[in-house]
């Protein structure tokens, strides 16, 4: 595999990158905002952003998930960022190390409680920045990256009471 310094993001969908209907109250899928977010917080790194899919992840099945396992192993980043709705996060997280094939690459999931579009609200803007820096220096594996920390793939679960990820007392795959 080929050393490249330039970090791919893939867009999932997730609440990161809802819209707001006013005139429904409903939450929908326009287009991703990572563009936008790595302009406004004046980022100088190489980062390639590919859009997906725009999916709930509660509407994520195995076929979305083998889509985004394809990417993760055919791609010649090393770094890999996915932007993904945090409810089964750390589901897609374990299918994608358990399917192999991602030797010597840092992968790390991340997501948003709130949409980015709802501005100052949306921890989106802090768990990308985090996972900017995680996915740099990280060793290679699989993480989330969520509220400023990072967790491994097999060992984090979201506490449906607090919303918020934690380590498992043990791991869980």
């Amino acid at each position: 595999m080929k050393k490249n310094n330039s970090i791919l993001a893939l867009v999932t969908g997730g609440t990161f990158d809802k819209e707001y209907d006013m005139i429904t109250g409903k939450l929908f899928f326009k287009d991703t905002h990572l563009p936008e977010i790595f302009k406004r917080g004046r980022s100088t790194l190489d980062i390639k952003v590919r859009t997906l899919m725009m999916v709930d992840s509660l509407d994520m099945n195995e076929l979305d998930r083998d889509i985004i396992i394809k990417h993760c192993q055919s791609t010649d980043e090393t770094r890999i960022l996915i932007t993904h709705g945090t409810d089964t996060m750390e589901v897609t997280a374990a299918a994608i190390a358990k399917a192999g094939k991602i030797e010597g690459k840092t992968i790390v999931l991340l997501g948003a409680m709130i949409p980015y579009t709802f501005g100052m609200s949306s921890d989106g803007f802090f768990n990308l920045g985090s996972a900017l820096a995680f996915v740099q220096t990280l060793p290679p594996g699989v993480y989330i990256a969520m509220h400023g920390e990072y967790f491994n793939w097999d060992n984090v679960r979201k506490n449906r009471s607090t919303g918020y990820f934690e380590t498992t007392k043990d791991k869980k795959y």
